[in-house]
């Protein structure tokens, strides 16, 4: 049993319920439960009972709970002297971020911040926007850039800007002559769509499925590029936000807003609840900010 195994625990015990616990961890229910099997193997007692309720920690359980907080705490001041021992000056800045943030940032920004504060470490890596959640779960990195929503029960979250995702079409495919769109223009249409490891797939499967029909997803890229070529091929349609829209260039496509309902892909940054934030992480957190508010006022160019 380490320490993330005791903070998987405190979120099945606060959603009582493994499937829940499971689907905000993007962890599969069975990997969860033999998690807290082992756990339970481990200590030599059961942990979870089902109720009619929901999952409640056993009395042996919620020993375990009541100790988490302490046990997480203490764990983390030890990580962290062990860290500022390492970075006695300005501290470090090990940024992951979900693909397409930093192009909403603009590299430009990261570049001024290397420049004002050059004996700040900083490194950065990018990867789809759940799988930059489990790592920042799992202590990769001090602070990280992802795709609302997040769960501010685990993580410090401040919004950085919103877009509303539009239905991308070829001008000569029929849905180009629409001034909107609902989800059930979707049904039967080929769809180009970014993976299930984005959050953009599980909002328009669930948008598909709450109207009453799958998508017919012809193709998972890893990214908007792939979906925009395909779509000014006439292939296919796709989503998209006006930023990429306005990168791509591509003059053979339109966007084409949703009227039913609420599409938005926010981008966010955040903290682990609860850690300590370093020097480093702070400027950069202050960085971000007045750059991006630059940018709304036109000061800075995107």
């Amino acid at each position: 049993m380490d320490i993330r195994d005791i903070e998987y625990f405190r979120v099945i015990c606060r959603e009582e319920s493994l499937s829940r616990a499971a689907k905000i961890l993007y962890l599969s229910p069975q990997g969860l439960s033999k998690i807290v099997h082992n756990m339970e193997l481990e200590l030599g007692s059961q942990l979870l009972i089902r109720t009619p309720a929901g999952i409640r920690p056993t009395e042996s359980g919620q020993v375990l709970l009541d100790s988490s907080d302490t046990l997480i705490s203490c764990y983390e001041q030890m990580c962290q002297q062990i860290v500022n021992i390492e970075n006695r000056n300005s501290g470090s800045v090990d940024l992951i971020s979900a693909y397409g943030i930093l192009r909403l940032v603009t590299p430009e920004c990261i570049a001024a911040f290397r420049k004002q504060y050059p004996d700040i470490d900083f490194t950065y890596r990018e990867y789809p926007d759940c799988q930059v959640e489990r790592l920042f779960l799992n202590k990769e990195g001090n602070v990280a850039f992802s795709i609302a929503p997040l769960d501010t029960q685990l993580y410090d979250v401040t919004e950085l800007e919103r877009f509303e995702i539009k239905l991308l079409v070829n001008r000569q495919h029929p849905l180009s002559k629409k001034s909107s769109v609902t989800i059930q223009d979707l049904r039967g249409e080929k769809l180009y769509i970014e993976s299930s490891e984005f959050k953009i797939y599980h909002l328009i499967t669930q948008k598909c499925r709450q109207a009453g029909f799958e998508p017919n997803i012809i193709f998972e890229t890893s990214g908007f590029s792939l979906c925009h070529k395909m779509c000014a091929q006439n292939k296919g349609i796709s989503v998209t936000v006006d930023f990429i829209f306005d990168d791509m260039r591509q003059k053979d496509l339109v966007m084409i807003p949703f009227s039913d309902g609420k599409y938005e892909w926010i981008a966010c940054m955040l903290t682990r609840k609860g850690e300590y934030i370093s020097d480093g992480v702070r400027l950069f957190h202050r960085h971000i900010m007045d750059w991006l508010r630059g940018i709304q006022s036109g000061e800075v160019l995107r």
